[in-house]
């Protein structure tokens, strides 16, 4: 089936962000994963983690949930069972995204503000078992998810896309699951996220004015000043990012619970709810897909890494013909 013409915005948007997230973290992955980029094997443990949870919103969120049934409205992933188990493994995947940029932050302030735990916690095996407790975890929360929709309606005994169960508005716990899901994502990580950035920038600053005094006037703009304001800029960069980006999400979780209002479930994507309602989606999609910049900016290795698998190709093809 052809894609509806009202939301033709949306489809070069998805198409974008399945372009670019799909490829920009695919590359994180190579990179990281070679190891080469001057990061210890704990930070590359928690990056490879994120990329590759990011890698998978991008490929079930857009490619999968979003394109999928906009060009193919009638195939099986608009059924009500794979629609119903792609939504879980979307907040799966978007829970996993982003409590790992949580804990990879809490990593970096115990490195930074508490040099005693440093070497006990800040390991590659604490790393390992840290990313598979979140990521258990944020599975295990989200079954309940599972039994949240039903069908938009049903034809030939086949039960066809997925729309919220109205008992979900007025059930007790199903409201109170609501709640415990948005604090989980986003709110909590915002407030922890910010806290910690916080603690760990307020730290680089004092360690940077001792420094400063040690040195004196002469010799302020030293390698080990310069590398702690990189670091300031690498952590504002992803918080700021990740607040922007997730902002609007949180204010339409707000707006609808101070109007009473359900969440859009139907198929017309001219209607003004739904056109908000996928701008926020969007702009969470995003958060998917920057974290590789922000590398390429901040991290002068990882642009060598990548220069170096980005020209290989045509350096072997090159050898090939000599």
């Amino acid at each position: 089936m052809h894609a509806p013409v009202t939301a033709p915005f949306f489809i070069i948007c998805y198409s974008i962000l399945a372009a670019v997230g799909a490829t920009a973290n695919l590359l994180a992955i190579i990179v990281l994963s070679r190891g080469r980029c001057g990061l210890s094997r704990c930070i590359t443990y928690y990056l490879v983690a994120i990329a590759v949870t990011d890698f998978l919103v991008i490929t079930i969120a857009v490619i999968l949930n979003r394109i999928s049934r906009i060009y193919f409205r009638e195939s099986i992933l608009s059924t009500t069972p794979a629609c119903t188990l792609s939504i879980v493994l979307i907040f799966d995947t978007w829970d996993c995204s982003v409590w790992l940029t949580v804990v990879f932050t809490f990593d970096r302030f115990v490195a930074i503000c508490c040099p005693k735990l440093k070497n006990r916690y800040c390991t590659a095996k604490t790393a390992s078992l840290v990313i598979g407790i979140v990521c258990a975890f944020c599975c295990i929360k989200n079954i309940p998810n599972y039994f949240v929709y039903e069908p938009i309606y049903i034809l030939d005994g086949i039960s066809w896309f997925c729309n919220i169960k109205a008992n979900y508005y007025i059930s007790p716990a199903w409201q109170a699951y609501d709640w415990f899901f948005q604090i989980y994502t986003p709110f909590l990580p915002f407030f922890a996220i910010l806290l910690l950035n916080a603690l760990t920038i307020r730290q680089i600053v004092v360690a940077n004015r001792a420094r400063r005094r040690l040195r004196g006037p002469e010799r302020q703009q030293d390698l080990g000043m310069n590398n702690r304001k990189r670091s300031i800029i690498l952590l504002f960069s992803i918080s700021i990012s990740f607040l922007l980006l997730w902002a609007p999400l949180v204010g339409y979780f707000i707006y609808m619970q101070l109007t009473d209002e359900s969440y859009f479930g139907g198929l017309d994507f001219s209607d003004p709810q739904y056109i908000f309602q996928e701008t926020t989606n969007t702009l969470q999609l995003l958060s998917s897909c920057n974290n590789v910049f922000i590398y390429i900016i901040s991290q002068n290795m990882f642009r060598e890494e990548l220069k170096n698998i980005l020209i290989y190709p045509f350096v072997t093809l090159t050898n090939c013909f000599k």
